[in-house]
């Protein structure tokens, strides 16, 4: 089984990368909190989980190890699959996420891309008591391993839309239009995408 990768960035997307280690090519999905802050041409070291199925050998890659064991944490409840997981770590902060399960916040884990209302009550109620051992506390603050300080997270947030495709002028503009003064990159980088996506 593969648990990490150290290697450089070959190829780069908003969920997935391509490391090369050594003359091979990984492809990895990984969540947007670990993708922002990553660049192609540049080394990654990630811990990874390897999903085997009948069909396909699917390696998903993390930062921290605080976010892979809350992926393996969140596949583990029924009917959430890697998908959803991934989508959950890219939508909230790690920090935020774990407090809103322990909180059993139902309306913010709603906002999860394919998780209703149901579903988030299966989460909380599930892991519960299992999100405090990855982050502790949810007054601990947002703040986690692998996070970008505020005042670097509108640069990283740029370059990242930039080496999505989008102009330096698009990007910086959408930027601007939805940056906060406590704002992460995985932050500005969603709301950011959201607002390109309305403006064509």
């Amino acid at each position: 089984m593969i648990a990490h990768l150290a290697g450089e960035v070959i190829s780069w997307g908003e969920h997935r990368l391509v490391v090369d280690v050594h003359g091979v090519g990984y492809e990895v999905l990984a969540p947007l909190s670990t993708t922002a802050r990553l660049r192609q041409g540049e080394p990654a070291r990630l811990h990874i989980h390897m999903l085997v199925r009948e069909d396909a050998i699917h390696l998903y890659g993390f930062l921290t190890r605080a976010e892979r064991d809350m992926f393996l944490l969140l596949i583990g409840v029924s009917q959430v699959g890697p998908k959803v997981a991934l989508a959950a770590l890219s939508t909230l902060p790690l920090a935020d996420l774990a407090g809103a399960i322990q909180r059993e916040d139902i309306t913010l884990i709603s906002k999860i891309p394919g998780v209703g209302k149901k579903t988030a009550s299966r989460l909380a109620l599930e892991l519960k008591d299992k999100a405090v051992a990855i982050t502790g506390p949810a007054s601990a603050g947002r703040m986690v391993a692998g996070a970008a300080p505020p005042t670097t997270a509108p640069a990283d947030a740029l370059s990242a839309l930039v080496n999505l495709g989008y102009s330096k002028a698009r990007a910086e503009s959408a930027i601007q239009a939805v940056v906060t003064a406590d704002a992460t990159v995985e932050e500005l980088i969603r709301k950011a995408l959201v607002a390109l996506s309305q403006s064509g």
